[in-house]
This record gives C-alpha cells, sequence and structure tokens, in this order.
C-alpha cells in the first residue's frame, strides 16, 4: 500500500456533542461491551459443548458468535481508553488497522447472514436433501468463503482509502477511524473515491440482501404449502430469530453508508447501536426464541450434585 502521508497518528475527538458526558457513556458502554462477551461467549459454550447443536445451523451461529465478539473489540477498547480520561491519539497504523478490521468483520457478518439464509432454505425446501447438501465439507468451504470475501472488501476499502495523501489535518471527528471521516482529512480530491467507496460499501450489502430475500421468498412459498398448522408454526420459528438479527444488521448499515447527507452526531449514535448493541442482542435472540439453545444453556448451566464416596476401608 502505497503512503504519501506526513500524518503519523490522527486525534479521536469521539461522538459529538458529548462533552461532559464521558463518565456516564464509560460506564454504559463498559456494560454494553462486558455483556455482548459474556453473551457471545455462552453461545459458544454451548453449542460447543452440545452435541445435539452439532448441526450446520449451529456451525454457522457459532461464527456469528466469534465475529460478534470480535466486531466491537475493534472500536470499543480505544473508545473506553479515552472516555477513561487518557489520550484519544491513535497511530497511522491504528487507524489503518481499526478501519481494516471494522471493514472485515462486518463484510464477514454480511456474508454469514447470507449463508445461514441459504442453510434455512435447503433445511425447508429440501429437508430430504439436508444432510448431503449441507455436509460438514460444504459448510466449512462456506464458512471460509464468508471470510475470504469479507477480508477482499475491507482490504479494497482500506486500500482506496490510505492510497490518499494526509499531510495537514488529524483530527478525526468521529470514536474511531471509518472511511467517510478519515477521507474527509486528506490533502486531495476525493470525489472520485468517495463515490467508488459508496458503490462498493453499499453494493456488497445490497446483493446480500437480495440473496437472502430470494431465499425467504421460496422459503416462505413451502412453509405455505405444509397442511398442518404446528408444521408451519414450526417452520416460521426456526426462521424467526434469523430474520430478527438480520433486520437490526441491517437497518443501521442503511442508514449510515447510504443517506445523502450524513449526519455526525446522528451516525455516531447509529453506529454505536450496531458496533455495541447488536452483538449483544444477537444471543439474546437466538437463545430466547430458540428451545434448543435455551435447553442446552440451561443444561449447561445448571449445577451438578457433588457425589461423595465413602472410602473403602
Amino acid at each position: 500500500m502505497k503512503n504519501l502521508s506526513v500524518v503519523t497518528q490522527f486525534v479521536l475527538l469521539g461522538i459529538p456533542h458529548t462533552e461532559g458526558l464521558e463518565t456516564m457513556l464509560f460506564v454504559l458502554f463498559l456494560s454494553f461491551y462486558i455483556f455482548t462477551l459474556v453473551g457471545n461467549l455462552l453461545i459458544l459454550l454451548v453449542i460447543v459443548s452440545s452435541t445435539q447443536l452439532h448441526t450446520p445451523m449451529y456451525f454457522f451461529l457459532c461464527q456469528l458468535s466469534v465475529c460478534d465478539i470480535f466486531f466491537p473489540s475493534v472500536s470499543s477498547p480505544k473508545m473506553l481508553f479515552y472516555l477513561s480520561g487518557n489520550s484519544r491519539a491513535i497511530s497511522y497504523a491504528g487507524c489503518v488497522s481499526q478501519l481494516f478490521f471494522y471493514h472485515f468483520l462486518g463484510g464477514t457478518e454480511c456474508f454469514l447472514y447470507t449463508v445461514m439464509a441459504y442453510d434455512r432454505f435447503v433445511a425447508i425446501c429440501y429437508p430430504l436433501r439436508y444432510s448431503i447438501i449441507m455436509r460438514h465439507r460444504v459448510c466449512a468451504l462456506l464458512a471460509m468463503g464468508t471470510s475470504v470475501f469479507g477480508c477482499i472488501h475491507s482490504t479494497f476499502l482500506t486500500t482506496l482509502t490510505f492510497q490518499l495523501p494526509y499531510c495537514g489535518p488529524n483530527m478525526v471527528d468521529y470514536y474511531f477511524c471509518d472511511i467517510p471521516v478519515v477521507m474527509n482529512l486528506a490533502c486531495a480530491d476525493t470525489s472520485a473515491l468517495e463515490m467508488v467507496g459508496f458503490i462498493n460499501v453499499g453494493l456488497v450489502p445490497l446483493i446480500c440482501f437480495f440473496f437472502i430475500l430470494t431465499s425467504y421468498s421460496f422459503i416462505v412459498h413451502s412453509i405455505l404449502q405444509i397442511h398442518s398448522t404446528e408444521g408451519r408454526h414450526r417452520a416460521f420459528s426456526t426462521c424467526s430469530a434469523h430474520l430478527t438479527a438480520i433486520l437490526i444488521f441491517y437497518m443501521p448499515v442503511i442508514f449510515i453508508y447510504l443517506r445523502p447527507t450524513p449526519s455526525p452526531w446522528l451516525d455516531a449514535t447509529v453506529q454505536v447501536l450496531n458496533n455495541l448493541v447488536t452483538p449483544m442482542l444477537n444471543p439474546l435472540i437466538y437463545s430466547l426464541r430458540n428451545k434448543e439453545v435455551k435447553s442446552s444453556l440451561w443444561t449447561a448451566l445448571r449445577p451438578r450434585p457433588l457425589c461423595f464416596l465413602s472410602e473403602q476401608l
């Protein structure tokens, strides 16, 4: 990556219009961050320890939990660091890393939701062939593919952003390094690159969303062909958690990156919800609305009676 910059560090100004609220925000965001880590670690523990959850759907959910652990960890530690009264400076390499890993993990989740929709499509539309189509090798390749495409997507955006020269202002009017706020500091015309980045950031989620809608249109059609009410209800319940998670994930992305007139304060507020609240809600969505997960979670956390063996004299 060619670096013409004389800027060696950036300064994160934080969420606009929140001066004097640092202590309250620190406590609030730290609570969100801890709940996110604990909730997703519990989901991982339950899936790994319960043999009845060793299925493709829960394999992808396991990968989603891993992403939800690392996704908020891209920006939250630094944000909590300066909210606690420490330096707001971030190195040039640190800014590049934040932007890369943010879009890498976000892109991976975007592709992963598409794969999870395909998994539900096969399970409901082709139940007798499900174990053949979604065999272990296919699941592993799909999981690997989400990370590979997420990496390609992020590498393109990061290269696009940091090939620009940064030779003067270094005040990032945001709480982490993201494409729009960093490009604003470039000492060059960014209009063409902003358009390319806008198309890329917008196009990838829209294509994934199109495939998700296509999968669920077939799923709904298949469910409506089920004659028993109980069967339809069971089929819908297996998809409701995934649909809820998709809506929560896509709404902030569309709001932030596809609006023609950005608002720094509003964008930062929605971005915080996307970075901290959404990963925190995913374990609740998949556990509270899923009997298998709730049962396995209760089994994993239930205290076991101690058995004392009498000594044989």
